[in-house]
């Protein structure tokens, strides 16, 4: 089986490359245009395969994904190709039209045309999976979860784009007839993401010992899921899912924001020992918050168990220690992104408007 994976060199994709080398027998062709966000150093382990192939380019760019279906002639795609950060949605939404929806519109078309060329025993295991997130689903209130029926109501540029692309998937499978699937995640946290996203950036601050900004009072509500056991969770519902299929993946795991943070202070003060000041817990302040936060999400993942077999093997609380381990003891991946790009001050689209209050102590 060969599968093309768009995005593979960003954070879930990479993860995503890792295990399908790992764990399977397929050819991977990585899509990735190394956007900032992405780093291609995350694939060293896979890089000498000779299932693994990577091909720069962008799939807006629909001369060249026509060559590569052409040329590869895969069994799959697997589109985890997007922008993906609320803030940079903000400050600049173009980039998430462009890669989100275009990008996403390009990729349908293509697998059409190549789709209705195939002979119709490749035709029936021919698939098109489109990797989602649950902030398409907006706000949820104190009590409840997502669930694959949920209404879209996004809130940001971000989760706009991707409720677009979504929607554009399912009428390429209405219209078109072609295979599709659509997975909503929560929250992605793990080895290897861009230090921008709230704990590599919380655990990068802390061990430098700069201020770690929280938006708002630090009580949003986010389901929070190891990034291997979403690579995971694609493959499955890949592999083994009826087209037309969509399944939320989360791991049940709810936690404040501050929470979350609260125990990276923690975590990095018993790894990397404490400050001449103290516990790294007093670097935390509040930042104004962003416009059109959701206060909550959380996902009921419990279709996907129950139709696939596929359960995550990573708690909370032991997958943020691993994560933090990881952090420190790999230097060398993260300090040429912060050398290249700073990220580590971008703390939000009012970052500015940092208060003098601390958090009370949970």
């Amino acid at each position: 089986m060969k599968v093309i994976v768009t995005g593979g060199a960003g954070f879930i994709g990479s993860a995503v490359c890792r295990h399908l080398i790992r764990s399977t027998d397929w050819s991977v062709i990585n899509l990735d245009k190394l956007t900032y966000a992405a780093n291609i150093a995350s694939l060293a382990s896979v890089a000498a395969s000779p299932r693994y192939y990577f091909v720069q380019a962008d799939i807006a760019d629909r001369e060249t994904v026509h060559a590569l279906f052409e040329q590869v002639r895969p069994d799959a795609v697997l589109n985890l190709a997007a922008e993906s950060h609320v803030d940079r949605s903000i400050d600049s939404a173009g980039d998430f039209i462009q890669t989100n929806i275009v990008g996403t519109f390009v990729l349908l078309e293509e697998a059409r045309r190549y789709f209705e060329r195939l002979t119709p025993n490749r035709r029936q295991a021919f698939r098109f999976h489109h990797v989602s997130t649950d902030e398409v689903f907006g706000e949820l209130g104190p009590t409840g979860k997502f669930v694959e029926t949920t209404p879209y109501d996004p809130s940001s540029p971000y989760s706009a784009s991707k409720a677009a692309s979504d929607h554009l998937v399912r009428a390429w499978s209405r219209t078109f007839g072609l295979p599709v699937l659509i997975t909503n995640c929560s929250n992605n946290y793990g080895p290897y993401q861009f230090p921008e996203k709230l704990v590599p950036l919380m655990i990068l601050r802390a061990l430098r010992g700069e201020t770690l900004p929280i938006y708002g009072a630090g009580d949003n509500i986010r389901d929070w899921l190891h990034v291997e056991d979403h690579a995971a969770a694609l493959v499955t519902v890949l592999a083994k899912a009826v087209p037309g299929s969509t399944y939320n993946v989360g791991c049940s795991a709810e936690r404040r924001n501050l929470e979350i943070v609260q125990e990276i202070c923690d975590l990095v003060d018993e790894f990397a020992g404490l400050l001449a000041s103290g516990p790294r817990r007093a670097l935390i302040r509040f930042v104004t918050d962003r416009p059109g936060h959701d206060k909550r999400y959380a996902i009921d993942a419990s279709k996907l168990g129950k139709d696939l077999g596929w359960t995550p093997i990573h708690d909370l609380a032991s997958g943020l220690r691993s994560t933090v381990q990881w952090y420190l003891s790999n230097e060398t991946w993260w300090r040429p992104l912060i050398e290249r790009d700073n990220p580590l001050d971008r703390i939000g689209v009012f970052a500015s408007a940092i208060t003098q209050r601390q958090p009370q102590e949970a």
